[in-house]
């Protein structure tokens, strides 16, 4: 691995930390730049690997620096915890993993630190119980910042250690078989057939499959054929939750993606599916996996609040509103969640994930049913939501998600069933 992969990985995590870009934007950029695959899992790797190591490659640090590198220097400072990732975590050599980070220095123009990089990684190499932290601060020891800690700790005052240790997890990678192109039994021993290792531990989605290993999915068989999508397991309840039938008319409200639109279009090929998105970049998304997928919906970029910009008044049987929310329950697909999310963003979220609720309700037919989505496990983002909009609401009726969960609000934490963390709330409107 060369010194100019860690410079790269250095500058994106100073992009993700300090400048408050999203690690989903920035290195599937830098990874484009580069050839060769294997080069393209590592810088993946270290950035992801700090992502999720942070306060305690901080921390010890601070134990071996008088003062922290700023400003003009941040990016030399992510460039020390990538040497410190390595040393601890990676198989690589210790003479490459040094030697290497400090000559990515001289590409960042930190030619006049390298004496400084170089004694900081020795250092930490000859003192190895830097990195015990039974004394630490919570952050510290969570490697979770300290607001998200103590919500945690308020919500689920039982399971809060679980949460934090699952969101340190690699988060697996699923699959769901597009059943319009491929029987299921097809799909497994398309994949037999390939040595790809798999399994299908949930009973209740015999369309998931779960790989034993992360790989290049476009390699794996009938990818162009539009076999399969990659889809968390947490996230494929929500179209077998909303059951779509044959013609009924369909909101998607917050699609993109897509994984979700099309999984509501191999539920029911004929259901005339509105997806809408306010995002026209991430569309492309969208337009790019019904293509693969072989289905077809109507995509609207419009923002689902603003009636007036996308609605013609026909209601809809069903509606998914998955609605824009703090994803802390997909921390360890995306740890960078952890650093950009801050508290103060939750309120303006519960604003508008109500005035979601409120203007897309309107769409809803007597009769129909809403099924309300997020990737979040903050209780004021679900379940007080629902409960919210029910006491505002009079036609709003909750409705008990069955077959999959007995009740009318289900809390999906990380790990459970090796997937992320979601939540699900299934509401009817009454017929008056």
């Amino acid at each position: 691995m060369s010194a100019q992969l860690r410079a790269t990985a250095a500058t994106l995590c100073y992009q993700v930390v300090d400048q408050g870009k999203s690690l989903s934007d920035v290195l599937p950029k830098a990874q484009s730049k580069l050839a060769n695959s294997a080069d393209k899992a590592l810088l993946a790797e270290l950035c992801f690997g700090i992502m999720r190591h942070l306060p305690q490659l901080d921390f010890v640090s601070q134990q071996l620096m008088s003062k922290p590198l700023i400003k003009d220097l941040r990016p030399l400072q992510y460039l020390i915890y990538i040497g410190m990732y390595q040393l601890k975590y990676l198989r690589i050599p210790d003479y490459a993993a040094v030697g290497e980070t400090v000559e990515a220095a001289r590409l960042l123009k930190g030619k006049n630190l390298t004496k400084l990089i170089n004694a900081v990684l020795r250092e930490f190499q000859r003192r190895p119980e830097l990195f015990e932290f039974a004394d630490a601060p919570l952050p510290v020891q969570t490697n979770h910042p300290s607001w998200l800690v103590q919500q945690l700790q308020q919500a689920y005052p039982e399971h809060w250690l679980e949460i934090v240790a699952a969101n340190q997890q690699k988060a697996p990678l699923w699959l769901r078989i597009n059943v319009q192109q491929v029987s299921i039994e097809q799909f497994h021993t398309a994949l037999a057939d390939d040595g790809v290792e798999f399994s299908t531990p949930v009973a209740l989605l015999p369309q998931a499959v779960l790989l034993a290993r992360a790989c290049d999915v476009t390699q794996l068989p009938g990818y162009d054929d539009g076999w399969f999508s990659v889809q968390d397991v947490s996230a494929q309840y929500a179209a077998l939750l909303l059951a779509p039938q044959a013609g009924e008319r369909v909101l998607d409200a917050c699609c993109a993606p897509g994984g979700k639109t099309a999984h509501l279009l191999e539920q029911a090929p004929t259901a005339h599916v509105v997806a809408l998105d306010r995002d026209e970049q991430r569309l492309h998304r969208v337009y790019d996996n019904l293509d693969r997928l072989q289905l077809h919906a109507h995509v609207i970029a419009a923002d689902a609040a603003e009636l007036g910009q996308w609605w013609d008044g026909q209601q809809f049987d069903r509606i998914l509103l998955d609605v824009p929310c703090s994803a802390v329950g997909v921390i360890r697909r995306h740890p960078d969640i952890r650093w950009l999310r801050k508290k103060a963003d939750i309120p303006a979220l519960v604003a508008t994930q109500q005035q979601l609720l409120q203007e897309v309700w309107r769409t809803l037919k007597p009769g129909g049913t809403l099924l309300y989505a997020t990737c979040s496990i903050l209780p004021e983002e679900n379940a007080q939501q629902i409960e919210h909009f029910l006491q505002q609401t009079p036609d709003a009726q909750a409705l008990p998600l069955a077959p999959f969960h007995p009740h009318t609000t289900w809390q999906r934490l990380p790990g459970f069933e090796d997937g992320d963390g979601f939540f699900y709330a299934k509401l009817t409107k009454k017929i008056r």
